[in-house]
């Protein structure tokens, strides 16, 4: 079944199953989704409002693009258990099979292309909840907070589905790269941390 068209419930009750996906990438982006949603949540309260005229421009862009990042993680759900098929075949592979290395390397490559496209959606999308918390609707400042918190919870959670992948690579520097652009996605993802810390500040 195509994991965009499952209920919460069903995708949540094949999650907590033996089946193999969708695992942690699906769950990551599923995650995503749910704070880019309250991102557009946010510009959504905010726009038309008298009080906010002064950034309405800048409100109806933030709305416009975390509505599409909602869709974009979204379809990286099923993107995860379609990259994650070619390794879990060629784990089936014997090992005394010349050729197992290859394919696996070429497996856990392809493995890690949409949990670091899930990473950059949701950094994108943190950026955005991190505008909203500053120039939206100070009644949904809290909602702000919260889409930050859930989207950096969701960027560490899909960076550990491409370091599972790179630790199995035998080719080694094509490993450290892309462990590298997912440092890099992890270190904007930090930004979340700030975001939560100074909404809750205005909070309390």
């Amino acid at each position: 079944m195509d994991d965009m068209n499952r209920s919460c419930r069903d995708f949540t009750a094949v999650l907590a199953s033996g089946e193999p996906t969708p695992g942690g990438g699906g769950a990551a982006a599923l995650c995503g989704a749910v704070g880019a949603a309250l991102c557009g949540m946010v510009a959504s309260l905010t726009t038309g409002r008298k009080r906010y005229e002064a950034v309405e421009t800048e409100i109806q862009q933030l709305l416009k693009r975390t509505n599409a990042l909602q869709g974009e993680l979204l379809e990286q759900a099923a993107a995860d258990a379609e990259g994650f098929l070619p390794l879990r075949r060629a784990y089936g592979i014997p090992k005394d099979d010349p050729a197992r290395k290859s394919v696996m390397q070429r497996a856990a490559e392809t493995a890690c292309a949409a949990p670091l496209r899930i990473m950059e959606l949701c950094a994108d999308a943190l950026a955005a909840a991190g505008r909203l918390a500053d120039i939206g609707s100070r009644l949904a400042v809290s909602d702000a907070g919260c889409a930050a918190a859930i989207l950096k919870g969701a960027l560490e959670a899909a960076s550990l589905n491409v370091l599972v992948n790179t630790k199995t690579m035998t080719d080694r520097a094509a490993a450290q790269r892309l462990n590298e652009r997912c440092f890099v996605l992890l270190e904007r993802g930090a930004e979340g941390e700030r975001i939560f810390r100074a909404v809750r500040e205005q909070l309390t």
